[in-house]
């Protein structure tokens, strides 16, 4: 069994917000594919990394995530493009781990 987090922005790169039906559609995608989907929303996630040696870039985000049995790579990549062109990103982030369900 794999779990699958998708990191989402909530701000574009001119701090205004975006659209609620950007979040409601991946939502329904995912619980529609794979069965159920867990949302960490309620207060957001804060990423911050070193964009280059003076700036730090911070974003605050909203975490999806999704069992699934395998991990079907070419799915998630296609599934990945389409969010960065939603997003208007140069990449979104999308981890898994092999884990047990017990």
């Amino acid at each position: 069994m794999r779990l699958v987090q998708i990191l989402l922005p909530l701000f574009n790169n001119e701090f205004e917000v975006f659209p609620k039906d950007h979040y409601i559609e991946i939502r329904e995608e995912l619980t529609e594919k794979f069965g159920g989907i867990t949302t960490y929303s309620r207060t957001p996630a804060t990423g911050l990394w070193k964009e280059n040696e003076n700036k730090t870039v911070k974003d605050d985000i909203i975490i999806y995530e999704v069992m699934a049995e395998n991990l079907d790579r070419v799915w998630w990549e296609k599934f990945k493009e389409e969010l960065e062109k939603k997003f208007k990103q140069d990449t979104i982030i999308i981890r898994s781990w092999e884990i047990e369900v017990m």
